[in-house]
């Protein structure tokens, strides 16, 4: 025989007449418990006599094979070895006729002693030749043994009331009995192959995991140890067990692996059961402090509370912001309640996800269940039957979809921050998990406490934000003022919501001999002040702008008015252009230097103007004169271009530099190439940028002397139509 005939393991091979002999037991398949039980293997030809001498046979009978083999079998027997066989001859004729026989017969060692011996016996045909017995043999004691040890596993994990389980080095279900299978709430395949984690819901950071780690390693065996745990089976259900745990022994051909018996206790530990519950409130309460109220967006935060609450609190929920007529207004539980949804979630399948996105403004009846927790500003629970959609829900088909949905109780909490009812949060539980509890009720009012003061500080914050962006857009030019030799292209782009309103503003003024005034400036700080402060230096630039004909003076003087209105910190830019010279004279107090683009594509930077910003005092401002050629373009820019978190103000000026050496086209296609490069999407802060090409004026006595005057188009800051 050989490894293709069906062995598993390596065959020792047999003694024959004229071979030598092979020592040692053949035993039964390595990793049963069968493993320890010695088999002998010989073989009887159609004389009755031995013709193979397997391995263990001496073990058994006590012959070597030069004593055996090619004598009758009947020496083998207790009715032998001076007579013919009767067991030998049955033994034989069996196998010959029936092809498989086991049965017992008593066996006789060499030394004479008699004993119960178990045999099984097939016939072996060669090509062509004649036909063997061969039998396989071991002492009955043996064989009771491991039967006795056998049934009494079976039984063991068939009928006793203790779970049973066998994992391996992995932590991977081997073997368990049904009891456990039933704690689990889950079928003994369903479990086979799978890790811990994937049956045990545990909340003690991977304490448990780390326990039996240590016995599979060989640590000492864990004895009653009380363990507090949710299967997954049964998600509603937080159980006790009482647990212990050994190390396996290493069979031949196994792996190690960890032994374990469970008792549920949970009645009788009912005291760590509520600890267990405790500790995962208090994990939820603790996992939503950090994950809502991330931003200052008012939507955002109401689905971060939805987010936080699933699926260890609820299988849904959604938040609805209540539609008051201004914020003085009482409740009226006589009338009508209107919300607007603006968060949802569920884990539930259709209709579920239907019912909870389904609407955006939601009106709930007189007498619903909203007005009664309103009535009491606490949370409340309720049975969704038939009663509670007769009195909540007015839209027959959203009755139906709730009907349908799964959900067979609701949980509703006020949101409430600073006295004032923002809105209500709303959570659901299928029929497959048990009914709110009070603990339950008080731990959504805690939630929905907590998140209420985040979507009142994002309301707050949005109001002083659109008030700042009002006050902003309404201070800032609508209107640029026009001139046949200047072409501007305009953008204003406001800082991402994450950061106030900046001071940023600009201008182009009309001045007296076809002169034009480009200024751009940024007031430091945020918020309403700072869109104020910057409305206040706009206004006073324009008007002192026809009155000084020097950028210095005019600086100077505007560093005096931000003094006065405790104005602490500006930078501005001023530039008068004079389209007759062709010269440009710039005056700077503290603002990122201006850019020069020629027609031949080079760009210089005009960084000799730099001084002090406005507010500062002390300090004198000065003049700078520059020569600009004919189509030269002029890039003025606030410093939300070129600084950003991560970049360096010198990086972003030389990749503003590098954005207009390569500009081609009309000034607004070079505009939104230079910001679709250079800013981050959203900004961190507001940026300004005017690019103003530049034309000289003709001769006095030459074609066109008397130019058109300035005309009133202009756009709205951030349109795109040039001034021309």
């Amino acid at each position: 025989m050989d490894r293709a005939s069906g062995g598993r393991g390596r065959l020792v091979p047999s003694a024959r007449p004229g071979g030598q002999e092979a020592h040692g037991p053949f035993r039964s398949e390595p990793g049963t418990l069968l493993e320890h039980v010695p088999v002998a293997v010989f073989g009887i030809d159609e004389g009755d006599l031995v013709c193979y001498w397997g391995p263990g046979a001496r073990d058994l009978f006590g012959y070597d094979s030069t004593a055996v083999l090619s004598k009758p079998g009947a020496v083998l027997f207790a009715d032998g070895p001076h007579a013919p066989s009767g067991s030998c001859a049955r033994l034989t004729e069996r196998g010959r006729t029936r092809g498989y026989w086991r049965g017992r017969l008593t066996a006789r060692h060499r030394d004479g002693t008699a004993f119960d011996c178990g045999f099984r016996v097939f016939s072996v045909t060669g090509s062509g030749g004649p036909s063997v017995v061969m039998i396989l043999a071991s002492r009955s004691d043996e064989l009771d043994r491991v039967k006795t040890n056998l049934a009494f596993l079976d039984a063991l994990f068939e009928t006793c009331p203790i779970g049973l389980v066998m994992f391996d080095p992995d932590l991977r279900y081997v073997h368990l009995n049904q009891a456990l299978a039933d704690m689990d709430g889950l079928a003994i395949e369903a479990h086979i192959g799978r890790h811990m984690d994937e049956i045990m819901i545990m909340s003690d950071g991977g304490e448990y995991q780390r326990m039996l780690r240590a016995v599979s390693r060989g640590g000492a065996p864990v004895v009653g140890m009380l363990v507090g745990m949710r299967p997954r089976g049964h998600p509603d259900r937080d159980q006790v067990r009482s647990v212990s745990f050994f190390p396996l022994s290493q069979a031949v051909g196994s792996r190690p692996g960890v032994g374990g018996l469970m008792v549920d206790v949970t009645d009788r530990e009912q005291a760590i059961l509520e600890a267990t519950a405790g500790r995962r409130r208090l994990a939820l309460l603790d996992g939503a402090s950090t994950r809502i109220g991330t931003t200052l967006d008012v939507v955002r935060t109401a689905q971060e509370l939805v987010d936080a609450s699933m699926p260890d609190f609820c299988d849904g929920a959604v938040v609805e912001l209540v539609e008051w007529m201004d914020e003085a207004e009482d409740f009226d539980p006589g009338r009508p309640l209107i919300t607007r949804r603006i968060a949802f979630g569920t884990i539930l399948p259709p209709p579920a996800t239907e019912l909870v996105s389904g609407v955006e403004t939601v009106r709930y009846p007189p007498g619903s269940v909203i007005h009664d927790m309103l009535r009491t500003g606490r949370a409340i629970s309720a049975v969704v039957n038939e009663e509670f959609l007769a009195r909540t829900v007015l839209i027959e088909s959203r009755a139906r979809l709730l009907a349908e949905s799964g959900l067979a109780c609701v949980l509703v909490a006020p949101l409430i921050a600073r006295g004032t009812v923002q809105g209500i949060a709303m959570f659901g539980r299928s029929a497959d998990r048990p009914a709110f509890t009070r603990e339950d009720v008080s731990l959504a009012g805690e939630l929905a406490s907590r998140a209420a003061i985040c979507l009142d500080n994002a309301r707050l914050y949005s109001r002083v934000q659109d008030i700042a962006l009002t006050l902003q857009r309404a201070l800032l030019p609508s209107v640029l003022a026009a001139s046949p030799y200047a072409e501007v292209a305009h953008r204003y782009v406001p800082g991402g919501r994450i950061t106030e309103v900046g001071g940023d503003w600009y201008d182009v003024i009309n001045l007296p001999d076809g002169r034009v005034g480009l200024v751009v400036g940024d007031v430091m700080g945020h918020g309403v002040s700072a869109a104020a402060a910057m409305g206040r230096l706009r206004i006073t630039t324009k008007a002192l702008a026809r009155h000084e004909r020097e950028p210095a003076d005019l600086l100077a003087e505007l560093d005096a008015c931000a003094q006065e209105a405790g104005i602490e910190l500006a930078t501005c830019l001023y530039i008068v252009y004079d389209p007759t010279s062709g010269r440009a004279r710039v005056a700077s107090a503290g603002h990122p230097p201006p850019l020069l683009l020629r027609p031949d594509g080079t760009v210089e930077t005009i960084d000799d103007v730099l001084g002090v910003p406005l507010g500062v005092g002390g300090f004198p401002f000065r003049t700078t004169e520059i020569e600009l050629p004919g189509n030269a373009t002029l890039a003025l820019y606030t410093d939300g271009l070129i600084e950003a978190r991560g970049r360096d103000i010198e990086a972003g000026l030389a990749a503003l530099r590098t954005e207009l050496s390569g500009a081609s086209g009309s000034l607004e296609v070079m505009a939104d190439r230079i910001l679709a490069s250079l800013l981050l999407a959203p900004p961190a802060d507001d940026t300004v940028l005017v690019l103003a090409r530049v034309r000289r004026a003709p001769p006095p006595d030459g074609p066109g002397a008397q130019p058109s005057g300035p005309s009133s188009r202009g756009a709205h800051p951030g349109a795109r139509s040039p001034v021309k």
